[in-house]
């Protein structure tokens, strides 16, 4: 490790300890050459999510993208603001669980994590989401999929259609 006070590669490790969570390890040292210490942090770099889009190409992950369109189809909802953060987080749980080893995973199949947790929380902001996320033409569309939730008794999340056999 390179001392940042002289430039040194020469140093020794005085103390190790894992931080808080976990996911990294806190080093002293001390330069060997100047007497200086200093810290530094050492932690497992895990290999990006892709996404496989429509037209298969591929892009990383971007979980604000997945955030905004949640706070969108929320927007005037009522929703506290820790639901709507617990409700993105669960969702990116979901799919990077989903996304396993490979650690690549469909739009289609984040649509589909989407639609399923937010329909846990609002079924307003899911037919919202939905119609974005489906691409809804016309009026129909809306009320069919209104329907579908008006004949869900237990709020449990009904096997709706996904977006890939509507189109």
């Amino acid at each position: 490790m390179k001392c940042p006070e002289c430039g040194s590669l020469n140093d020794k490790v005085i103390e190790s300890r894992p931080s808080s969570d976990g996911s990294s390890i806190r080093r002293r040292r001390e330069c060997l050459d100047c007497g200086a210490r200093f810290t530094s942090y050492e932690k497992v770099e895990e290999k990006t999510l892709m996404v496989q889009k429509k037209d298969k190409s591929y892009e990383p992950f971007d979980l604000s993208k997945l955030e905004r369109g949640i706070r969108i189809c929320t927007d005037k909802r009522h929703l506290e603001p820790d639901v709507i953060d617990r409700l993105v987080h669960n969702i990116e749980d979901a799919i990077v669980k989903k996304a396993g080893s490979k650690r690549i995973i469909t739009s289609s199949a984040i649509g589909e994590e989407a639609l399923k947790e937010i329909y846990r929380v609002d079924k307003v902001a899911y037919v919202r989401f939905a119609s974005v996320y489906k691409s809804f033409s016309d009026l129909q569309q809306f009320i069919q999929e209104i329907e579908q939730i008006a004949k869900t008794v237990d709020g449990s999340y009904p096997p709706f259609e996904s977006a890939e056999e509507n189109r």
